[in-house]
């Protein structure tokens, strides 16, 4: 049964890498030979042009470098691809985090496309933003003591873009390659989940307006108001325009709050007993600012679930603290509060995810100029990632002398399966051909000389203001 399994596995791995050379178009060798170099290079990937004295890339540093400027990748084809190739393991509603992670580039200013991007250190004590590149993951849980996630798709956010619908549009093309591959049938209602900073009854409209049928969980700051449901005409019996928010829903006075709808108990290891309360049928007050700026019509009030998880006490000894959830479901989804809290945990799986690509893949390690570049560099690393996810059966741990054994049953970390993947590869084969014998060009003409680049602003966030201008010039044209 396990050889079956294996060969099973093997096999699927195979046919993966078939389909991802296939899903190239120009410089295919050199491209599906990067991602090879990337997977069986020795320690963490730092620098992009040693990738080219690694043994899998039988060709020359400048074949690299070509091959990331003008190789052709079909990423829609490699992103149905990554998509079939993940099935969650339980029956429950497929669980997918979508979170933003930033390739810095604070000197490259002759990079377009840049934003300010959040950073968690600047070093240099004045700013917490840092010059990069913005990119949207979209990444699948699974349940169980790992650290494994499904990289689904990657999108950068330009300076011009309106993050809730790059969003939006993300969240629709990753349902649409699910659907294909089968993964949403006989499947409650996917649940989507998002950390604070994200604008969660904007993303809850544009999905019930686009027709999505998603579950929306996300986090929201403990200093937010919420409103109950209006009462129904007005309280002295006089005509004119009822109200449109009932009660004030404060969640830094939880003292103050009405008795919970629903209430969960139960015991962690990591974090003792816990406690979770939901309230239903809660909104927000809604402004016509941010994403509301121009809307037409009356602002929707859209209602949800507010979730209160409390817990006994936090790893490193800290001070455990009120955590809130918002969530949303479409008509006739089964409110299941045990399996909505965890699913926010698992969420922070997608950070070990990024320390992953950041760290040992090299994602922001190269030094290229246009993000189109950085775009067709990051679904290398996606596609490296598929690998693998798909190979961790199949190696054999080589762990350090100052390495803890994985517990039997467990699967092993990324970094140990990427350790064996050099020694997997070898019994793999490889469809990219054989370099062709070549002599080095001419290069530059003597005397010439390269005219200096075009120098590209910070890309900054846009001001009400701005975002009416904008609108008032699109209808006048």
């Amino acid at each position: 049964m396990v050889a079956t399994d294996a060969s099973v596995c093997r096999a699927a791995l195979v046919a993966f890498r078939a389909g991802l050379y296939a899903c190239f178009g120009r410089r295919a060798d050199a491209l599906f030979e990067l991602v090879d170099a990337v997977l069986t290079v020795e320690g963490p990937v730092d620098s992009l042009v040693e990738l080219s004295q690694e043994k899998v890339f039988r060709r020359g540093h400048g074949a690299l470098y070509d091959a990331l400027a003008c190789g052709d990748l079909d990423v829609e084809q490699l992103a149905g691809l990554i998509a079939s190739s993940w099935q969650p393991a339980d029956d429950g509603p497929v669980k997918i985090a979508v979170d933003t992670s930033a390739w810095p580039r604070p000197d490259a200013v002759t990079s377009a496309g840049l934003c300010h991007c959040y950073t968690s250190c600047r070093c240099d004590g004045s700013r917490k933003t840092i010059p990069g590149w913005p990119f949207s993951f979209a990444a699948g849980l699974e349940w169980g003591p790992s650290s494994w996630t499904a990289l689904l798709d990657a999108v950068r956010i330009g300076p011009d873009d309106d993050a809730t619908v790059v969003t939006v549009a993300q969240i629709g093309n990753v349902l649409a390659r699910l659907d294909a591959a089968g993964t949403l049938a006989r499947r409650p209602a996917p649940v989507f989940t998002f950390d604070s900073g994200y604008d969660l009854t904007r993303i809850t409209y544009l999905t019930e307006r686009d027709g999505l049928g998603v579950q929306v969980l996300g986090r929201v700051r403990s200093d937010r108001v919420f409103y109950a449901p209006a009462p129904k005409g007005r309280k002295d019996g006089r005509p004119g325009r009822p109200k449109r928010h009932g009660s004030r829903f404060e969640l830094s006075k939880p003292a103050s709050l009405p008795a919970p709808t629903q209430r969960l108990r139960g015991q962690n290891p990591r974090y003792g007993e816990v406690m979770v309360s939901a309230w239903h049928g809660l909104h927000q007050k809604l402004s016509r600012q941010a994403g509301w700026t121009g809307f037409e019509g009356v602002l929707p009030v859209v209602a949800g679930t507010v979730i209160r998880i409390q817990v006994e006490r936090l790893p490193g000894n800290r001070a455990p603290e009120d955590l809130w959830l918002w969530h949303t479901a479409p008509p006739g989804t089964v409110f299941d509060l045990d399996l909505l809290w965890k699913t926010y945990l698992r969420r922070f799986d997608v950070e070990h995810t990024f320390r992953l690509l950041k760290s040992s893949l090299g994602w922001t390690a190269p030094h290229i100029r246009t993000p189109q570049q950085g775009e067709r560099w990051t679904w290398l690393i996606l596609a490296a990632h598929a690998q693998l996810r798909l190979a961790k059966t199949l190696t054999t741990d080589l762990r350090r002398p100052w390495e803890k054994t994985i517990p039997a049953g467990r699967s092993m970390t990324p970094g140990r399966v990427r350790r064996g993947f050099r020694n997997l590869r070898r019994h793999l084969g490889t469809p990219a051909s054989r370099p062709k014998t070549t002599t080095p060009g001419p290069g530059r003409p003597k005397g010439s000389t390269r005219p200096p680049r075009t120098r590209y602003p910070v890309g900054k966030k846009k001001s009400t203001v701005d975002i009416l201008k904008a609108r008032k010039q699109a209808l006048k044209g």
